[in-house]
């Protein structure tokens, strides 16, 4: 169906959002690769009910296309000198608009990695880094545990130290993506064995999906998402598999999440994008009382309303992201961006659903598919709680 609407308009460049981007003609050409790369993944018909096979699938493809180096620095086989989360959203954007579970898979090769982009050995980064690019080593991103959720600081997962500079680490992590798939953990702890009665320092380390001492029990969610529990029994860590100093963990993760955060208000604009879509199109050849549902104008003013937000959360999350690589720090940008669209998403879907009707939520169609989808994006990598108690800080400085 061809949208009239220019913030409609499949190309996010075409969207005349008003925001200089910058690096046109690099995006452009990312969007010509995104618009081929969609059409193909989509054709291959993933079968997403196995979660592990999907994700290898969908990885496999977006390497074949060469998007994951959009994750990775240029020195490892990357895009771009340094992994900037405009391109990042452009690519989520265009990817959550075809499935839910290939936007996980693409940035989790991101969200798993950066950690060692930041704070890895030379050696550690040399091995890793190209391999996740390529596709050949599956990442994950451990933080969340039963009792750390949103207080990331309450973690009881230990990194205990040993006597060659290395580490044994214990412990549990739950709803971790990838969990099971990966071939490569980042892992945040505190580090043991100090002064009980000394304030808690935090660290991260790398592991191995093969590492002796991991077991990995599977965990099942509302829409097709590779995810589980990771329990660790003295897994040994050497010094060169470290990341960072003891005390940087809490640091590096929110370093991690300041560039993908903003992105997931980005897949969000991916499924708000399709769910629209799919109303447009049922609303204008449905014909009830002798007429399109379109010439209703009661459900007129109902897209229009969810319409009018979804361009407001566009250029939330545009503005976040052009702000981040452009050096600009505040996470009371990214944290709009990632509340708005996140929340207003789920009010178009909803929008969708009810536009549809019974359609709506049958199982096999789209629109339901997209309301199973779109939910978890207001819990991961901070709830829409959490970004709240952000903007309110930077309100009172505090």
């Amino acid at each position: 169906m061809e949208v009239a609407a220019p913030f409609l308009d499949p190309r996010i460049l075409a969207r005349q959002l008003g925001l200089a981007f910058g690096d046109n003609e690099a995006l452009s050409a990312l969007e010509d690769r995104m618009e081929a790369v969609c059409a193909s993944i989509e054709a291959l018909g993933v079968d997403e009910s196995d979660e592990h096979a999907a994700t290898r699938a969908y990885i496999g493809a977006l390497a074949e296309a060469d998007l994951i180096g959009l994750l990775v620095p240029a020195a490892y086989g990357g895009a771009f000198e340094t992994v900037r989360s405009t391109p990042i959203c452009i690519a989520r954007q265009w990817l959550a608009r075809s499935s839910g579970a290939l936007d996980t898979a693409f940035v989790m090769q991101g969200l798993g990695s950066y950690p060692v982009t930041l704070a890895g050995s030379d050696a550690l980064k040399a091995r890793l880094l190209p391999e996740v690019a390529a596709g050949n080593a599956i990442a994950a991103f451990a933080l969340t545990e039963p009792g750390a959720g949103s207080d990331a600081s309450g973690m009881t997962t230990t990194l205990t130290p040993t006597a060659d500079g290395g580490a044994t680490l214990s412990g549990t992590k739950c709803f971790i993506s990838n969990a099971g798939v990966a071939d490569s953990y980042v892992v945040f702890a505190r580090e043991g064995g100090g002064d009980p009665e000394a304030a808690p320092k935090y660290c991260a380390a790398w592991i191995p999906g093969d590492a002796a001492g991991l077991e990995i029990e599977p965990s099942h969610v509302i829409a097709p998402h590779a995810i589980g529990s990771m329990h660790m029994n003295n897994i040994v860590v050497p010094p060169e598999h470290r990341l960072g100093q003891p005390g940087d963990g809490l640091k590096l993760a929110l370093s991690t999440l300041e560039v993908f955060r903003v992105t997931v208000g980005a897949a969000a604009l991916g499924f708000a994008d399709r769910a629209l879509t799919e109303a447009l199109g049922h609303l204008s050849t449905r014909v009830q009382f002798g007429k399109p549902l379109a010439k209703q104008q009661g459900l007129r003013f109902a897209l229009a309303d969810v319409a009018t937000e979804h361009l407001a959360a566009q250029l939330l999350v545009y503005r976040a992201a052009l702000a981040r690589d452009a050096g600009y720090t505040g996470a009371d940008k990214v944290a709009m961006a990632k509340l708005f669209a996140t929340e207003s998403a789920q009010r178009v879907v909803d929008r969708a659903v009810q536009s549809l009707g019974g359609l709506g939520v049958t199982v096999g169609e789209r629109t339901e598919r997209l309301y199973r989808e779109v939910r978890a994006l207001r819990i991961y990598e901070g709830t829409s709680e959490i970004q709240k108690l952000v903007i309110a800080r930077s309100l009172f400085g505090r």
